[in-house]
């Protein structure tokens, strides 16, 4: 066994399939999770892909004394990947007071316990929303974090402000933020995959929403952006590819590999891809026609942004390689088997 690990948000969308990827490894996993956006029963997805089941607590971390429980249990932790944060750049906009203090208490409160149990690791789930709109693209680590377009954005760069200051003011522990993309796709077991409540927020479960019927339409949120085709372009990296990202994140901390105590990747595909050449990808990948139609633009909605995932390449030794169709290939599984169980 490579150690003890607790994933927060470990039953949603990137934190299941890094789950799988971690026990793969011969990590012992324990997810924590209150069910805000996600179901138990990906736990079942989770056992059946690895023939293990994670321990679980259904705690929200926004209860220090919930938590305490958790670290008082568990006993010796090794380390940390925290996901669980609300995450939905639209909704923040609406809701902004509600994203501040759910992402930014949550964070404090692990770091608080990481402290007191000596947990010495933590993997941050970040996101490219940290870079606003970038000036030159591709983004580099090194590009300036600017003003965010949502209050999404800005709980991420106020979580990585904090985590980063309290790893200067502890030498005995160290962290990773891995600003990520835009992950998409599915397992491809098709066993867990993107399980959004209500109406998606995110362009490829709305895709397949629309493909299986649960949708009239997609609509796609402004093309008048100075893009080639006029709608927004994002770097989309399938699901699997991110999850093994984390893994060997944590290994370089546990390890001792990392050259600073608080250290930042992005992660993506290194590849700007547009919104209506995602539609196609979905319809070159499944043969299925999308309908949808073009509305005016989103609140929070930058125009372009894609990677340089060189550093991520060259120290981690990572490096996204499954293409757009395949991640639609896998999502559009997904999203039958999710209607098979249905009926």
């Amino acid at each position: 066994m490579n150690g003890k690990v607790i994933v927060t948000g470990g039953t949603g969308y990137i934190g299941s399939h890094t789950a799988v990827e971690l026990i793969t490894a011969g990590f012992e996993v324990v997810i924590i999770d209150n069910l805000y956006n996600s179901d138990i029963s990906v736990l079942d997805g989770i056992r059946s892909i690895t023939g293990v089941t994670p321990k679980f607590y259904d705690y929200d971390l926004c209860d220090s004394q919930k938590l305490e429980e958790v670290f008082g249990a568990e006993g010796k932790v090794d380390a940390i990947i925290h996901f669980a944060a609300y995450k939905a750049v639209g909704e923040s906009v609406r809701k902004p007071l509600e994203y501040y203090r759910n992402n930014l208490t949550s964070l404090m409160n692990l770091l608080e316990a990481m402290e007191r149990h000596n947990t010495t690791a933590l993997v941050f789930s970040s996101s490219c929303t940290v870079y606003g709109q970038p000036d030159t693209l591709p983004v580099t680590e090194s590009s300036p974090v600017k003003d965010a377009a949502s209050p999404y954005g800005y709980t991420k760069q106020a979580g990585e402000v904090i985590i980063r200051d309290t790893m200067a003011s502890r030498p005995g522990q160290k962290a990773i933020s891995l600003r990520y993309f835009n992950p998409i796709g599915a397992h491809p077991t098709a066993f867990i995959g993107e399980l959004p409540r209500g109406v998606p927020e995110n362009l490829v479960p709305y895709i397949t929403q629309t493909a299986i019927g649960l949708r009239e339409e997609l609509k796609v949120f402004g093309t008048d952006y100075d893009t080639p085709d006029g709608s927004c372009i994002r770097d989309y990296l399938h699901v699997v590819d991110l999850a093994k990202a984390h893994v060997v994140a944590l290994k370089r901390l546990l390890g001792g590999e990392n050259k600073a105590n608080y250290e930042v990747f992005n992660l993506g595909m290194g590849k700007g891809v547009s919104v209506l050449e995602a539609i196609a990808a979905f319809g070159k990948a499944t043969g299925v026609r999308l309908n949808y139609s073009v509305t005016g633009r989103r609140a929070g909605d930058i125009e372009k942004i894609w990677a340089d995932p060189s550093l991520a390449n060259r120290e981690l030794g990572w490096k996204a390689g499954i293409s757009i169709e395949e991640a639609m290939e896998t999502a559009w599984r997904w999203e039958n088997k999710l209607k098979n169980k249905k009926s």
